[in-house]
C-alpha cells in the first residue's frame, strides 16, 4: 500500500489517524492511504504558503466541524 511522503508530518493525519470518525477516516483512506493523495488541498496548501495548513483541515480543503 503507497502512503503520502508527507504522512510522518502531517497534523490532520496525525491528530485523526486514531479517529472514530468515518468522513475522517474516508479521507485518509483516500487521500493519505489511496488513490488520491496528489490530490490532496493540504499538500498544495503547504506548496503553495511554504508552511502546512491547520491541523483541523481536511484533505479536501474544507475544515473538521468540532
Amino acid at each position: 500500500m503507497q502512503t503520502c511522503e508527507l504522512l510522518a508530518k502531517c497534523g490532520f493525519f496525525k491528530k485523526y489517524q486514531e479517529t472514530k470518525d468515518l468522513a475522517c477516516k474516508g479521507f485518509i483512506n483516500k487521500y493519505c492511504k489511496g488513490p488520491d493523495m496528489n490530490e490532496c488541498s493540504r499538500k498544495a496548501y503547504r506548496k503553495e504558503h511554504g508552511a502546512p495548513p491547520s491541523d483541523d483541515m481536511m484533505p479536501n480543503g474544507m475544515m473538521v466541524a468540532n
